[in-house]
């Protein structure tokens, strides 16, 4: 769902690169997910299910924090400049 959400706001001109390079920074941000649980686990006296929680809720309130802050265009028709009719 987010790269779709992403495709959305992205500009017209970068819609083909920016999805895929946000995808690539994702990439490379999760790839440090497995060493950060594991010292959370650590901290926590081998409670890996508890820092298993704390970084997919971390994850997940940053995730609504920043789509609540991006500006969507609803009704908006890829490909031109007109809105979408809305049925009443």
């Amino acid at each position: 769902m987010i790269p779709v959400h992403l495709n959305e706001l992205s500009p017209h001109d970068a819609r083909g690169t920016f999805p895929g390079l946000v995808y690539q920074l994702g990439n490379l941000l999760a790839s440090a997910n497995a060493t950060i649980q594991a010292d959370l686990a650590v901290r926590f006296g081998g409670n890996y299910g508890l820092a298993l929680a704390l970084v997919a809720g971390t994850v997940a309130i940053l995730i609504a924090f920043l789509t609540g802050l991006g500006v969507e265009a609803k009704g908006a028709v890829f490909g031109s400049l007109r809105r979408a009719r809305t049925a009443v």
